[in-house]
């Protein structure tokens, strides 16, 4: 149980820190050191990872640190295709769920090692259809696995966006909140139509150290340099990442074979 607990701080330091990746660890920590089935992990780290995201974010709507118009435009869409993804997830497996995160683990690392250009200019703005899609998109992987999205929805902020780079970290976070609790509800009542229970003490034990962790990690990211962090981090994605797969890849193949 005490990995457990370190790995809710290492979700709140790491979403504090990048605005991004905390929420990732979430699901492979509640599956694998906590041993929840998956459908149940998964609805217990979308409420985490939003009570982390609010937290975490809350500080900086204070600073103004939180583009308001971006979180309209991005995270209201996202809200609506967490919803849907909340509702596709009901017919897949949960091992599938498993699998597809793993594989999402694999793609976000890769996007978090990349170094985030610079840049002089901001960029023209991008058509608001398209920005309604991104939004769209993110959400519906978040209601579907169980994740935030940052990794996803940080560099469209400051790419796409145009937006500093601690506005885009607290913009961020504001999303998280939305499409996390958003595909919370839907869960929730699926896994009470399924007869299944959340723990809602381990859920509020791990939402108040990550909420801590992430609080710190806010402190600390003005001080560390991020994009060797940010390397560091996708290297246990991929680590993280592969595990999964040889773990789920047997369990996959076992459920193809069957009636």
């Amino acid at each position: 149980m005490w990995l457990a607990l370190i790995g809710a701080l290492a979700i709140g330091l790491t979403l504090g820190l990048l605005g991004s990746g905390g929420s990732i660890l979430t699901v492979p920590v509640l599956v694998y050191l906590v041993g929840q089935p998956e459908k149940v992990a998964i609805a217990g780290s979308l409420a985490i990872v939003g009570g982390v995201a609010l937290a975490g974010a809350l500080p900086r709507m204070f600073k103004r640190q939180v583009d308001w118009r971006s979180v309209l435009w991005f995270g209201l869409p996202g809200m609506f295709g967490s919803f849907i993804g909340s509702a596709v997830s009901t017919y897949i497996p949960g091992v599938v769920q498993l699998f597809v995160f793993a594989l999402v683990m694999l793609v976000a690392a890769t996007m978090m090692a990349r170094p985030t250009p610079v840049r002089t200019v901001p960029p023209p703005p991008r058509a608001r259809r398209w920005i309604i899609l991104d939004g769209l998109a993110v959400g519906m992987l978040t209601g579907l696995v169980g994740i935030g999205g940052g990794f996803l929805i940080l560099p469209a902020l400051v790419l796409l966006g145009g937006l500093a780079m601690h506005r885009a970290i607290g913009t961020s976070l504001a999303i998280i909140a939305l499409n996390a609790f958003s595909g919370f509800v839907q869960h929730a009542s699926l896994l009470a139509a399924a007869g299944m229970a959340l723990d809602w003490r381990l859920i509020g034990l791990f939402t108040a150290i990550g909420a801590g962790g992430s609080l710190i990690g806010g402190q600390l990211a003005e001080r560390l340099p991020q994009h060797r962090l940010k390397r560091i981090f996708a290297f246990f994605l991929v680590l993280m990442g592969l595990f999964i797969l040889v773990r789920t890849a047997p369990q996959l193949w076992l459920h193809r074979g069957s009636p």
